[in-house]
């Protein structure tokens, strides 16, 4: 956040304070997200393990089901920064019957840097052992535990301030042995950064509108804004992923009906292209491609184990039979060298997970450049799935929760493709694995928005007449602020569109204005006093 007020002098505080990263799994919690990687991970769930060590109602589950490098992790927004007295602790129960093989009994706790593409390489860890059939609390004290550094040349762990993610992984890795746990009471008090260095970075502020559908219109989709693939671009009878629908342009697959665009995977015998398949879906391809940016999209999810949702992203360059931008001549560069970025992606047999990944040439197809969260509403609930798209990384969020960010230490043609334009994708893939008794389900969209930054700088806007508005781009309410002699002036607010929304009298300075109920957008505040009019664009997220 950087605000410019001239004829202030800001002095900055170099206290300490403590950070806190606790989660009892009742309520009580400073961590934003538990994520799973390649695991299932529920919580708040019952205890059904009380005694009188642990008698909490709820915790959390930890379940491997064979994945190779499984594990569990949260981010934190600010450093995590350890001292001598600094000490993680969490209870942990790991039940006998639900381990398969032959691995040590144990838990590891890592520290990690999310912001680089390869985050174990510099990480740290300490491993405990574990008792089976009863709760215990295990302490990680990077003090004076033994720890490993991946990479020896690293620093010793309470030296370091890059570490940003703490991971936990149960019974090792490299192995596809089963195991189920419940986890309660996470807690961790260290130091926190100084104000002035948790936010180093000078990031271009992505708050100009600049394409998006809202959905208004029912009926078939925007053909001005969005194309459908449908031609299949495996020697004509199949898509990629061995996925084993039809893409169609039919209203039965892809529709707006209420403000909302829906995506319909149905089981119906449809015939296209000589190939007759068992079921539809609908891909859409938008016909805007742009380079940096932020892409807001608003869904809900489909259920059904074997449904593959995905909003994603490929280089408008994609030499792929079929694609909107191939198709109008753009197409030079085969998949991956052309960049794939996929936003969000969900599968059915794993109801409450959402992955972002990226496909380059260094890494694709089973690419290690990915992390997920756990969204609990995905399919009941409407989530704001986002990227933010800058010059030498990307960051993925759900509803402002980041769970990933990819930012390679080298940027080349290998692992950043991500100069030229890229284009949006919405659609759902059916896998073979789909559940013989599903019949349809849809992704329901409310928006797609894109916005990159504004030839204005809008940040703190003060023209001469001296008001300030802020914080601009606002996310929930903005503080007008003026000299006295602006009292009882008027400010009009108006849309884009220049349809009047609501008149404000300063009758007190400074003034909160609440926007909560505005739509995400531009706007136009209309200051009015005796002497001048003066008009301020405004942001609204």
């Amino acid at each position: 956040m950087r605000y410019f007020i001239s004829g202030l002098l800001f002095l900055m505080s170099f206290q300490f304070q403590a950070q806190l990263l606790q989660d009892d799994f009742e309520g009580n919690s400073t961590i934003n997200s538990w994520n799973a990687d390649d695991c299932i991970v529920e919580y708040p769930i019952a205890n059904l393990e009380q005694d009188s060590f642990n008698s909490s109602p709820n915790v959390l589950l930890y379940q491997d089901v064979g994945g190779q490098y499984v594990n569990v992790y949260f981010d934190s927004n600010d450093p995590i920064l350890l001292s001598e007295d600094s000490v993680f602790t969490l209870k942990i129960y790991l039940p006998s019957d639900e381990i398969t093989g032959n691995q040590p009994t144990q838990i590891s706790l890592k520290l990690q840097d999310n912001t680089i593409g390869a985050p174990w390489t510099t990480q740290t860890e300490i491993i405990q052992p574990l008792v089976l059939d009863e709760w215990q609390e295990v302490t990680f004290d990077f003090a004076n535990d033994n720890y490993i550094n991946h990479d020896p040349a690293s620093a010793p762990p309470l030296e370091r301030s890059d570490f940003n993610r703490v991971l936990l992984q149960i019974n090792g890795e490299d192995n596809n042995d089963e195991v189920l746990a419940f986890i309660d009471d996470f807690h961790f008090e260290g130091e926190e950064a100084p104000e002035d260095e948790q936010d180093p970075t000078d990031d271009p502020v992505y708050d100009e509108l600049v394409w998006s559908d809202e959905f208004e219109e029912d009926g078939a989709i925007d053909d001005e804004k969005w194309f459908h693939q449908t031609q299949l671009p495996l020697n004509g009878n199949s898509w990629f992923n061995g996925e084993i629908q039809h893409y169609t342009n039919r209203l039965e697959n892809s529709y707006v009906e209420n403000g909302e665009l829906k995506i319909v995977a149905k089981k119906e015998n449809f015939t296209d292209q000589g190939v007759t398949k068992e079921y539809t879906s609908a891909r859409l391809n938008s016909k805007f491609a742009f380079t940096y940016g932020r892409v807001e999209v608003k869904a809900k999810l489909p259920t059904g184990i074997g449904t593959w949702p995905a909003i994603w992203m490929l280089g408008k360059n994609i030499e792929e039979i079929g694609t909107y931008w191939d198709n109008e001549g753009y197409g030079t560069t085969p998949w991956p060298d052309c960049g794939e970025i996929d936003i969000m992606e969900h599968w059915g047999n794993n109801q409450n997970f959402v992955q972002s990944a990226m496909h380059t040439p260094s890494s694709f197809g089973g690419t290690v450049n990915h992390g997920g969260q756990v969204v609990p509403t995905a399919s009941t609930d409407y989530h704001v799935y986002t990227l933010d798209w800058y010059e030498d990384r990307m960051v993925f969020s759900v509803d402002d929760v980041v769970h990933y960010v990819y930012e390679p230490e080298v940027q080349n043609a290998a692992t950043w493709p991500f100069d030229e334009e890229q284009f949006i994708l919405l659609n759902i893939a059916i896998e073979p694995s789909i559940d013989p008794n599903f019949t349809e389900s849809s992704m329901d969209i409310e928006y797609v928005r894109v916005y990159q930054e504004t030839t204005m700088n809008t940040e703190n806007f003060k023209p001469e007449n001296d008001l300030i508005i802020s914080p601009n781009p606002v996310k929930n309410s903005c503080w007008i602020k003026a000299e006295n002699i602006h009292l009882n002036s008027t400010i009009q607010v108006y849309n884009q569109q220049g349809s009047f929304v609501e008149q404000i009298k300063l009758n007190e300075l400074p003034t909160e204005l609440n926007m909560n109920n505005y739509a995400a957008g531009i706007y136009f505040f209309k200051h009015i006093t005796k002497s001048q009019v003066q008009t301020y664009k405004i942001i609204k997220q």
